[in-house]
């Protein structure tokens, strides 16, 4: 069948789609097998999620977390490199976020702590994402072995700097001290409340706004830069774009150090944006749900805005959901995210072929009408 017959919309929206419906249908297959009504489930999920204030509130925060971690895997999957480590990467930005607060914070303003914050949460993320990549470059270790091993890595390390370095003496629990306030990532209702809009006070904070102007970011260095037509080119073949001189061991370093950069800036959201304390597993799973976010969302960013809002959706509707219907598990989400994954990423190309052969033959169909109309 040929590609070049296929317009770009049936691939990146039409097939995306679907796959999420079918996600949807054997979703509320499970529901019914757990004697709840699918549409009564996705009505309280709509409404939890978008219904009211708090609930977008909320699910806006957690599409800002998905955000980074989905571009994170994109940009690594641009050359073809498939980065797991994305978990750990993030626990490094919030260990550099959390020590650049606590060194500095009681001596700077805001204005100087927060670009401070910023800059060591993409600094701590990208030098943890630069080991497995110097491995892979210089040494031919596979990245997927070594991202999974620096996730072990980073979480025992984390650990041990929680309870040797970080936690204050009269404190029994694995996390650090409250950071001082100056590095602190205001919230939105306190900035919408300056130009006179009133909305519930959430978690959602300005690294929301952050988090876009990433995207615009990856898309211009992806679309518009040599390194990044570099990074694609390598990442289409390999072998054909070493053969036009594009160093691999660059482009490794490079993808990698911008992905773990960009998992890194997670911790801007949860640590310096919410609970303004480092603690131990905070990231939540949130790296590995990443990747489902990228495959979904087809590694572009507009793709991963709406996927990461899908993926919000289901965060906040599925709390919504465990509150409302007392014999649902909160694990639920989990299923829901499992099956989007599995048709979004396993059986991505599953209605593909249908899809295309449908619209093949009614583009025939209409081309041999119109044939006809100017015969006659």
């Amino acid at each position: 069948m040929s590609q070049q017959r296929i317009p770009a919309w049936i691939n990146y929206a039409v097939i995306p789609v679907l796959n999420v419906l079918a996600a949807f249908l054997v979703s509320a297959l499970v529901f019914i097998y757990i004697g709840v009504s699918p549409i009564d489930a996705a009505k309280v999920m709509w409404q939890g999620a978008f219904g009211y204030s708090e609930g977008w509130g909320y699910t806006l925060y957690y599409t800002t977390g998905f955000i980074f971690t989905g571009l994170a895997v994109a940009v690594a999957f641009s050359a073809q490199l498939f980065n797991i480590g994305g978990e750990g990467q993030a626990y490094l930005g919030g260990l550099g976020v959390t020590f650049v607060s606590l060194w500095f914070g009681n001596a700077l303003p805001a204005i100087i702590m927060i670009p401070l914050v910023i800059i060591a949460a993409g600094v701590f993320g990208a030098g943890w994402a630069y080991i497995p990549a110097y491995l892979q470059a210089k040494r031919g270790s596979h990245i997927v072995i070594t991202t999974i091993m620096f996730n072990l890595i980073s979480n025992s390390l984390i650990g041990y700097i929680l309870l040797q370095v970080l936690k204050p003496a009269a404190s029994m629990a694995s996390e650090s001290a409250i950071l001082p306030e100056s590095s602190w990532i205001p919230r939105m209702h306190e900035v919408l409340s300056v130009v006179g809009i009133d909305v519930t006070p959430t978690p959602w904070n300005l690294s929301f706004v952050f988090a876009l102007l990433c995207c615009v970011f990856v898309w211009l260095f992806l679309w518009h830069t040599r390194w990044g037509y570099e990074i694609r080119a390598y990442g289409a073949n390999a072998s054909a774009s070493a053969y036009a001189g594009v160093s691999s061991v660059k482009i490794v370093l490079l993808a990698m150090i911008l992905s773990g950069m960009l998992s890194g800036f997670f911790a801007l959201n949860m640590i310096s944006g919410d609970v303004h304390q480092l603690k131990l597993n905070y990231v939540a799973g949130f790296g590995f749900t990443g990747i489902a976010v990228a495959l979904m969302g087809r590694n572009h960013p507009v793709g991963i805005v709406l996927a990461s809002l899908l993926f919000g959706f289901l965060y906040q509707g599925g709390a919504e959901l465990a509150f409302e219907f007392p014999g649902v598990d909160s694990k639920i989400i989990v299923v829901l995210q499992g099956l989007i994954i599995l048709f979004s990423g396993a059986l991505e190309y599953m209605f593909k072929p249908s899809v295309e052969k449908l619209y093949l033959s009614l583009t025939r169909s209409r081309s041999n009408n119109d044939e006809e109309a100017q015969n006659a």
